[in-house]
């Protein structure tokens, strides 16, 4: 008799768990490529062995695009809608005012899940258009932001200056050491010892804890600010000192040459060496929250995702090429049955609808995702995913397929065919070959020019954007600051390829 209620016991168990909506955790770097992750085997990368253990027990994809800088990542990330349609190109510029009610145009997967009983909250960095993640349009149950001081009077409507609340320092960023944060519309007071991303992180697993004792099936958001700049030294690496851990500049003036060369140096290395730190201290707090998941039994029901919003800083990020939305993409946990490296091709746009079939949930008639959901492929219920990928940035435009690579277009600056290359099976600019004047390639070509056509316009020189203000104000900047520089070429430490024009 007692044998036949355990075995009653563990078959409720099991029906219980498995009738429990999966449960989901999103992890969103900030301003870092793929080749910084040990998956990824490339040899500037850090130490990543949290990460790692995620990759073994799940899936990587050793080919994400994102768009190549954060405010039209992080739109693409709620929406799973493509800038084309949207008008979110680049952090300043949103075609039609966009970046004032981008969701109310093209709902949010929170909204949508909030509105089928999933529990929701984000921690870091919002920074996705005027619209914020408390307001109802967007649809977050809770937040822990990272928020400047006139950010946090609008939401909570406390000076927290001329409330006594915190002390004006020289710091040139918050988001650090002695984090200015705003969490579920209050200020959280800190010491300049408190450190955000730990703050934050714990943040997102008291919510998970509190959302599995409750048994509500949640999703926990957290666009971690690590590892966008300023580069600062960790708590393991050092602390906050007195300059709140930023790395030390010093000032070369009236130094001789070879003092003056030494000190740049030494800031280049420490520079370096904080990055990377930066980088490993992330990884810890993934570690962290993969750990929480176990230590509350979720672990089985829960879809751990963790992915970047674009390329590094200066050597990547903004630039219109495939190192600047080159991303990882790792998925464990809950029934992925991938496991390891996979060729198969994904972007940003395939997470809103990703989400949204995890939660069961159809998406609202009037939403056209751009992005395919990933679900029938890490459940092994499909062999493939995706035949092309595409990012941007501005007005440039990035495309993938597994073999063939287009970056660089842009008929706004003049370069309307863009660069073509065959990469084969090779990644990260290894032994790239250009392509377009070789006639055995001319059908990969064609395929390429077909997913151009089926695309809205992309700020081509007609776009009607060119002739509002902004557009306007934009071009005349463009021209002085000679932008397309930077958003059509690699950086000088990766130009591993052919680039000539």
């Amino acid at each position: 008799m007692k044998k036949a209620n355990f075995l009653l016991i563990a078959i409720l168990c099991t029906y219980i768990l498995h009738a429990q909506k999966p449960n989901i955790v999103l992890i969103y770097a900030d301003d870092i490529s793929a080749d910084m992750f040990s998956p990824y085997k490339q040899p500037e990368a850090a130490k990543t062995p949290e990460i790692e253990k995620m990759a073994q027990a799940g899936v990587y994809f050793k080919t994400c695009f994102a768009p190549a800088i954060c405010g039209p990542s992080r739109a693409l990330m709620m929406t799973g809608v493509y800038a084309n349609y949207t008008g979110a190109y680049r952090n300043d510029i949103w075609t039609n005012g966009v970046r004032r009610d981008i969701y109310t145009k093209f709902p949010t997967w929170s909204r949508i899940m909030s509105d089928n009983g999933y529990k929701t909250a984000i921690a870091g960095k919002w920074h996705a258009g005027a619209q914020m993640p408390y307001e109802e349009v967007v649809g977050f149950d809770e937040h822990c932001l990272w928020e400047s001081a006139k950010e946090i009077k609008h939401a909570s409507g406390v000076d927290i200056y001329a409330a006594g609340l915190r002390e004006k320092t020289n710091q040139k960023d918050v988001r650090y050491w002695h984090p200015s944060l705003l969490r579920n519309k209050k200020y959280v007071p800190v010491t300049r010892n408190d450190f955000g991303p730990d703050i934050c992180g714990e943040f997102i697993m008291d919510f998970m804890e509190r959302k599995t004792k409750a048994k509500e099936p949640f999703v926990a958001y957290w666009p971690i600010s690590l590892t966008h700049g300023p580069t600062i030294w960790t708590p393991d690496n050092g602390g906050p000192g007195d300059n709140f851990g930023l790395v030390e500049k010093q000032n070369t003036k009236g130094m001789t040459k070879e003092a003056a060369d030494a000190a740049k140096k030494k800031f280049a290395e420490d520079s370096k060496l904080a990055f990377k730190g930066m980088t490993e201290y992330m990884d810890k707090l993934v570690g962290k929250v993969v750990a929480k998941t176990k230590e509350l039994g979720i672990y089985d029901n829960t879809y751990i995702i963790f992915c970047s919003d674009n390329g590094t800083p200066v050597t990547a990020k903004d630039r219109g090429v495939e190192r600047g939305v080159h991303v990882p993409l790792v998925i464990c946990g809950a029934d992925v049955k991938q496991v390891g490296g996979t060729d198969e091709l994904s972007d940003i746009s395939d997470i809103a609808p990703t989400l949204l079939e995890i939660a069961g949930i159809k998406p609202p008639k009037k939403i056209q995702h751009t992005g395919t959901s990933l679900l029938p492929f890490i459940k092994g219920e499909k062999a493939t995913h995706r035949e092309w990928i595409y990012s941007y940035t501005g007005p440039v435009q990035v495309f993938r397929t597994k073999q063939f690579l287009l970056e660089a277009r842009s008929p706004y600056y003049g370069k309307p065919e863009g660069r073509f290359y065959y990469t084969g099976d090779e990644r990260f600019g290894v032994n790239y070959q250009r392509a377009e004047n070789e006639p055995t390639y001319t059908k990969e070509l064609d395929k390429f020019q077909k997913i151009i056509k089926s695309l809205p316009d992309h700020l081509s020189p007609d776009h009607p954007h060119w002739k509002s203000k902004d557009g306007v104000k934009w071009a005349k900047k463009t021209e002085k600051d000679k932008l397309w520089e930077k958003h059509l070429y690699n950086h000088k430490e990766y130009q591993r390829y052919d680039e000539t024009d």
